[in-house]
């Protein structure tokens, strides 16, 4: 059994091999699409997936989502960045 992945500000999350981004058009929203299942993303979570290429340490991403929307405090983007990122490893949809 290994440990648990602990993401932090300096991780550079990326979408799992078996993880697609979609946009279901039908529906018009975005989802994360993988063998039996599958996650429906509301906007925030979409900006936030959409920006870990596996290439953007965490920072960065809470960085350019502070510029995207200037009107939210760093500190809770930086939080709610770390929280759906640490959610979506847990459940083995991202990795870093």
């Amino acid at each position: 059994m290994t440990g648990r992945i602990v993401i932090d500000i300096n991780s550079v999350p990326r979408l799992a091999p078996h993880m697609r981004l979609r946009h279901d058009k039908a529906r018009a929203q975005w989802t994360i699409q993988a063998p039996e299942r599958s996650f429906v993303l509301d906007p925030v979570a979409h900006a936030i997936v959409s920006r870990c290429d596996g290439a953007a340490r965490l920072d960065a991403v809470v960085t350019d989502l502070c510029n995207a929307f200037p009107d939210a405090p760093r500190d809770v983007v930086e939080k709610d960045v770390i929280a759906l990122v640490q959610s979506f490893v847990d459940k083995s949809v991202m990795q870093t």
